[in-house]
C-alpha cells in the first residue's frame, strides 16, 4: 500500500476509484472531478449501466473506461452518507472498498487508486473511514490471489495524516 497526497485524476494507474452517487451520473468533489477530466466517454459509459440495471446501491461498484484519465480503468462506488454511524454505514463503506478491489482482480489490475471515500459531502468522520480503508483492503487483498498495488490519494492534508498514521 501507497499514500499520495494530490489530485486522483493525476494519477497514473491501472483504475482509478470513483466515489460516485448513486445515479453514476457526476457530481460534487471527486465524482464531478473525475467525469470532467475523463470527458465525455465516462457519462456514456456510466449511462449505459444505468440503462441495464438502473442506479448503483450504497457499497456496490460497477467499471467503466477511463476516458482520457491517466488510467484504464474507472471502478464507480457509491458510499454510504454518514447518520451517526448506526445505519450499517462502517459495513458499507467497507463494502466499497471490498466490491472495488474485487473488480480490479477481476481487470487484472495492477495498480489502484483510492480516494477517500464517503469523506466530503457525505460527512463519513475521516479518522474512522481511513481506517475502515486500510483494513477492508488488509482483509480483501489476500483473498484475490492479487499482487494489486493500493495507492490511497488524499485531496486534503487531514485525510493524509490520518492514512499517514496507519501505513506508517
Amino acid at each position: 500500500m501507497e499514500l499520495v497526497q494530490g489530485d486522483i485524476t493525476q494519477i497514473p494507474s491501472d483504475a482509478i476509484v470513483n466515489a460516485a452517487n448513486s445515479s453514476l451520473l457526476g457530481g460534487g468533489g471527486v465524482d464531478g472531478a473525475i467525469h470532467r477530466a475523463g470527458g465525455s466517454a465516462i457519462l456514456e459509459a456510466c449511462r449505459k449501466i444505468r440503462a441495464r440495471q438502473g442506479s448503483c446501491a450504497t457499497g456496490e461498484a460497477v467499471y467503466t473506461t477511463a476516458g482520457h484519465l491517466p488510467a484504464k480503468w474507472v471502478i464507480h462506488t457509491v458510499g454510504p452518507v454518514w447518520q451517526g454511524g448506526n445505519k450499517n454505514e462502517a459495513q458499507l463503506l467497507s463494502n466499497c472498498y471490498e466490491n472495488s478491489l474485487r473488480i480490479a482482480a477481476d481487470l487484472q489490475v495492477e495498480h489502484i487508486a483510492f480516494p477517500n471515500i464517503s469523506t466530503g459531502i457525505y460527512r463519513f468522520p475521516k479518522e474512522l473511514a481511513a481506517q475502515i480503508a486500510v483494513q477492508s483492503v488488509k482483509a480483501t487483498l489476500p483473498t484475490l490471489n492479487s499482487k494489486m498495488k493500493v495507492i490511497f490519494v488524499c485531496f486534503d492534508s487531514e485525510n493524509h495524516q490520518h492514512y499517514q498514521s496507519l501505513l506508517h
